[in-house]
């Protein structure tokens, strides 16, 4: 399966609070592009309520609903009531890289396993109504070189397909580095050209 090239993902870190039963489930939902971004995510999370009874978790990084790198833990609440559930609601959420941490101060009350589930996944739920999102796009940078006389005209076409000119090395022409879509790298690459005359060259 090809991995999409844009697909929505978290704009920023979210967190809300539940309390169910005296108990407090505080859910932490965020970005993570990859495994280690997940893990940290998690790791400061614990550091951050680090007297909580359980720091639950749930990543899935990767396109919308793709499993090729997803996990979940339980920490210590009974097996599959937790992070399962929570995996469930991120996999369905329509969103790509993201991880989740629902943190519990337990409250004195047993929720019993149908309630500890309802409890998690709703935890996440509630985080996800609350989040914004932003789309994730592969990037490119590509070095052409072109006439002064151009240099304008191509800021405008490599803008114009969502790209940007990141930097430029004045010599005899000049040598733009273009960062770019990589899905609009050939409309770019074409662009260039015509607004050339011909005349740009990769670097």
């Amino acid at each position: 399966m090809t991995r999409p090239r844009r697909y929505p993902v978290p704009a920023a870190p979210v967190r809300v609070e539940d309390r169910i039963e005296h108990s407090r489930f505080i859910a932490t939902l965020a970005r993570a592009e990859t495994v280690a971004d997940a893990k940290a995510a998690i790791a400061a999370v614990r550091g951050e309520f680090p007297d909580a009874t359980h720091h639950c978790f749930a990543y899935a990084v990767g396109p919308p609903g793709s499993t090729d790198a997803v996990a979940s833990g339980d920490d210590g609440e009974p097996a599959g009531t937790a992070g399962r559930p929570m995996l469930g609601v991120l996999l369905n959420s329509g969103l790509g890289d993201i991880v989740a941490v629902v943190t519990r101060y337990f409250g004195g009350v047993k929720l019993g396993k149908g309630g500890l589930v309802r409890a998690y996944r709703g935890a996440v739920q509630h985080a996800l109504r609350d989040v914004t999102t932003r789309e994730r796009v592969d990037v490119v940078e590509q070095v052409v070189v072109v006439p002064y006389a151009a240099v304008d005209a191509v800021r405008r076409v490599v803008e114009r397909e969502g790209g940007a000119v990141e930097a430029g090395d004045y010599g005899e022409e000049v040598a733009l580095t273009l960062s770019v879509p990589e899905d609009r790298l050939g409309a770019v690459e074409r662009a260039v050209q015509d607004v050339t005359s011909g005349r740009a060259r990769k670097r």
